[in-house]
């Protein structure tokens, strides 16, 4: 069975990655220096602003007098990050080992902590954008547009809507999540079935990163990217701004943005905007934040029975993953986790670990509050189902038998056991079973033997 592992990076993964001279560059932005503040672990954040008017190297020692008796593990953590990112130099000396805050970064922080920075683009006002849509509006299109997108990963003609999504996310598609072979349709690959298992935050994240690695690629700065994606994080969630002052990329950018749902594009009669929504604003949100995920909605009995209440089409063709799909109701979908649906599920690639990790994230609130929320007994038997699946092996062999002679099958066996190839014997009735491998030197041997 595949095993492919796929991982969603946040940001700050993809901006510890950058090569340093980028990350100075970045760092001349001050909204890119408050989102790096913003994401630090909490001990970190206290280094970077008690040292924010330091100007000399403080040492290892010093630092960690400022830390509680039990505080040596989140030292490490934090000490791990401010050096990932670049904000914290090291200075190794012979005595002692001493840190210093990045300059760039210290420079742009302390005007930003004064002054307050200034954005890139202001709101437009509404005597020119007019009605603008309301926040429940914004929220039912973005996650209209997050479903449509994902509908159309699972098949073109599952969309309820026409979709006409740009080659960059087609090419995001192709890249890892579909695959294609002469005249037929797109099939999703192992990666495709595990990220539609993902949470909401996890595919966002993977789609950003697979989206900047892509545009590295058709010769886009990457870092231009993400400190355009940071500044986007800091606008006003329903406001409009101006598509006249973007740049050719960024206006690129956010069209393709548009598709994910992350910024809503509206025209008026002589001017263009765009509307960022709450997953736009979230970018800089860590993966570990829970505060995003949506409300659970599965019910998984201990009979197996499996109860969804939502009316969303999505949820049910990714329950058909894993599951039987029974019938399907205006709020409500039946059906049950059998052996063959699993069975199909794991040779698609999804792992059982995925399956119990998809209905302990979704689980209905009334079962949510429970513990376990979802039957020991079908966790227990859906991981058993993935053992026996594992548990036999397919290795290509030949079957030889009818051997002139006692010494000739003794000498053969050697030879296999010698090349690493012998896959059984039955000594007594002179049989025995080899890798496909060693097909060609067991006939030479053979033949020797024969002379």
């Amino acid at each position: 069975m595949p095993q492919v592992k796929i991982i969603a990076k946040n940001f700050m993964d993809m901006v510890a990655s950058l090569p340093a001279i980028k990350l100075d560059l970045l760092y001349r932005n001050q909204f890119i220096c408050e989102a790096i503040l913003r994401s630090l672990p909490p001990l970190a954040k206290k280094y970077v602003l008690q040292m924010l008017y330091i100007d000399i190297p403080i040492t290892s020692k010093s630092l960690q007098e400022w830390l509680l008796a039990d505080g040596s593990s989140k030292h490490k953590v934090a000490i791990d990050r401010l050096i990932q990112l670049r904000v914290f130099e090291v200075i190794d000396r012979k005595k002692e080992t001493t840190y210093k805050l990045n300059s760039t970064f210290q420079t742009n922080l302390r005007k930003h902590m004064i002054s307050g920075g200034i954005l890139p683009r202001e709101p437009m006002p509404q005597s020119v954008t007019a009605r603008l849509p309301t926040s429940e509006e914004l929220d039912a299109y973005a996650h209209e547009q997050w479903e449509c997108f994902l509908l159309q990963l699972i098949s073109s003609g599952q969309a309820e809507k026409s979709t006409s999504f740009s080659s960059s996310m087609m090419r995001i598609f192709q890249r890892g999540l579909l695959r294609q072979r002469d005249k037929e349709a797109p099939r999703l690959t192992e990666s495709g079935f595990q990220f539609l298992l993902m949470d909401t935050n996890a595919q966002l994240w993977y789609i950003i990163r697979e989206y900047i690695s892509n545009s590295e690629e058709q010769g886009v700065d990457q870092a231009d990217l993400i400190a355009f994606l940071l500044e986007l994080s800091f606008h006003t969630p329903g406001e409009a701004y101006s598509l006249d002052t973007l740049t050719d990329d960024q206006t690129t950018m956010i069209k393709d943005l548009a598709d994910l749902g992350l910024v809503k594009l509206q025209k008026g009669r002589k001017e263009s905007w765009f509307i960022p929504t709450k997953l736009a604003t979230n970018l800089s949100v860590s993966l570990t934040d829970s505060s995003s995920r949506k409300q659970g909605f599965v019910v998984v009995e201990t009979n197996f029975r499996m109860y969804a209440y939502s009316s969303s089409k999505l949820h049910c063709e990714i329950l058909r993953l894993f599951a039987r799909v029974e019938y399907q109701l205006p709020n409500l979908i039946v059906g049950a986790i059998t052996k063959e649906s699993l069975y199909n599920a794991f040779e698609n690639g999804i792992t059982a670990e995925q399956i119990v990790t998809f209905l302990q994230q979704n689980a209905h609130p009334r079962v949510a509050e429970k513990l376990p929320s979802v039957p020991e007994n079908v966790t227990d038997q859906i991981r058993l189902w993935e053992t026996d699946l594992n548990r036999v092996e397919m290795t290509p062999a030949h079957f030889y038998d009818e051997f002139p002679s006692r010494d000739v099958f003794e000498a053969a066996s050697d030879f296999a056991r010698m090349h690493n190839g012998l896959l059984w014997e039955d000594a007594k009735k002179m049989r025995m079973a080899v890798k496909a491998e060693i097909h060609m030197l067991m006939c030479e041997h053979l033949r020797g033997q024969n002379k």
